[in-house]
């Protein structure tokens, strides 16, 4: 079977005026993604397809987004905004080179699924030029609407121009459509614009298509997938309706949400098998949770990684660059940022962990802090494999805990504590070679300590 070749515009360049916000109306965020990201995302990829991007003049920022988000995409700048049609031949120069289908899409409609642009292109498979994508609107009112004969695509009437009759039909238009890319361009210059705005609407393709004797059809979806975000509270409606997605994939895949209403995900979120999710968590963008693992109530993560039957909460917060090991626990009150806890370590109260690396098995008392800013600069604290750390001790960093290393409680710790070395005092004056072991001996009888209880 031969692939159809694809080209999807995007159209990228609105200011986005009734946001109030001086950022571009496609890079405000739903799940921590850009809209921009979310409809770049679910347009077509791979062999055969290409993707070019519509911004207006001086929007740098949405340029780099579209790289970002999609490497394969070009940018083409509508330099004045004179309607839909016009912004679509700002990619003259792409439609030109020819493809199957010719896609187009809006920046703002990030609820937009990969299914539906497939659906818009089947049509064009069986011979038809135009696939326009309509919804059943609960209120019509401000949308243009579908008028059809039999199960033909004859005409978008905008509402200002509608009849009384028309005005009652509730198939509006969505905005996105698909059209023949051999066609493409014939089409789209002969779109006039003796309107009274003076603009090119793509709508009117439709008619053009038409009076060809060429077929338009329609394909529906829902109301909620092409919301268009034109104002904030906009943008909340379809955050929550984005929310309620991730929520249902994450339980579909396995994932136990005790509270599924106050949990909130991102766009990107990685789960493993038998993940439990306590309520009121939040995982910000970039976080991977792998099998077995919990995280309890009121927990904030961003940019890190859990492992296998970890436990994070509750009341942690997980900054950029922190990593939990197979086993591993923070618990209430537990901060960390750049820190790798191995496979079994815990930190079960009250403590900062930021640029570290704490071996496996150890343990982190309550109150420790890892001392890593000095007023100039980020330095790094090294805690060994099996280490155990008093509470309310403060290790100043560049410091190394070595493998076994006992360190009291209320330490002030300024320089390295070799292996199975033992610091009790508040200054570093004191380091006892050998020290921990001899400690545990003492605590135990003599024999050795197998097991510390855990905090």
């Amino acid at each position: 079977m031969t692939v159809r070749s694809s080209l999807t515009i995007v159209l990228a360049a609105g200011e986005g005026t009734r946001m109030r916000s001086s950022l571009p109306k496609v890079l405000n965020p739903v799940a921590h993604q850009t809209l921009l990201a979310h409809v770049l995302a679910a347009a077509p990829k791979g062999t055969g397809t290409s993707l070019a991007v519509v911004i207006g003049p001086h929007h740098r920022a949405v340029a780099e987004e579209a790289r970002r988000s999609r490497p394969d995409a070009l940018t083409f700048v509508q330099s004045e905004r004179l309607g839909t049609a016009h912004a679509v031949l700002a990619a003259r120069e792409a439609i030109a080179r020819g493809v199957d289908d010719l896609l187009i899409a809006f920046g703002d409609t990030p609820l937009i699924s990969a299914e539906t642009f497939s659906r818009l292109r089947e049509p064009l498979a069986r011979g038809a030029t135009i696939a326009a994508l309509g919804f059943r609107a609960a209120d019509p009112t401000g949308y243009g609407r579908f008028i059809v004969e039999g199960d033909r695509l004859v005409a978008i009437r905008e509402q200002a121009d509608a009849s009384e009759e028309e005005r009652r039909i509730d198939l509006c238009n969505a905005g996105l459509m698909a059209v023949d890319g051999r066609r493409a361009l014939e089409i789209l210059d002969e779109i006039g614009h003796a309107n009274s705005k003076g603009e090119y609407y793509l709508t009117d393709a439709v008619g053009i298509v038409r009076e060809k004797g060429w077929e338009s059809v329609v394909i529906e979806t829902s109301e909620d997938e092409v919301r268009g975000i034109n104002t904030k509270a906009q943008l909340a409606e379809a955050e929550s309706v984005m929310q309620e997605r991730l929520r249902k994939a994450a339980m579909e895949a396995g994932v136990t949400l005790v509270a599924p209403e106050t949990v909130y995900l991102s766009a990107d979120t990685v789960f493993g098998k038998d993940v439990t999710i306590e309520p009121f968590v939040v995982i910000g963008p970039g976080v991977s949770i792998a099998d077995g693992a919990v995280i309890h109530s009121f927990s904030h993560m961003v940019q890190s990684s859990i492992g296998r039957n970890a436990s994070v909460g509750p009341f942690s917060r997980m900054r950029p660059g922190s990593s939990l090991g197979e086993g591993a626990k923070i618990g209430n009150f537990v901060e960390t940022k750049a820190a790798t806890l191995e496979a079994g370590a815990k930190a079960n109260h009250l403590a900062y962990i930021g640029d570290a690396i704490v071996g496996a098995k150890s343990n982190i008392g309550a109150g420790t802090i890892t001392c890593n800013y000095d007023g100039f600069g980020k330095h790094k604290t090294v805690i060994g494999q099996g280490a155990f750390v008093g509470t309310n001790s403060s290790l100043v960093a560049p410091v190394t805990i070595g493998n076994g290393a006992y360190i009291g409680s209320g330490s002030v710790i300024t320089r390295d504590v070799p292996d199975d070395a033992m610091a009790l005092e508040r200054s570093q004056q004191t380091i006892r070679e050998g020290g921990a072991t001899r400690y545990r001996e003492m605590k135990t009888g003599g024999k050795a300590l197998e097991k510390k209880p855990e905090k």
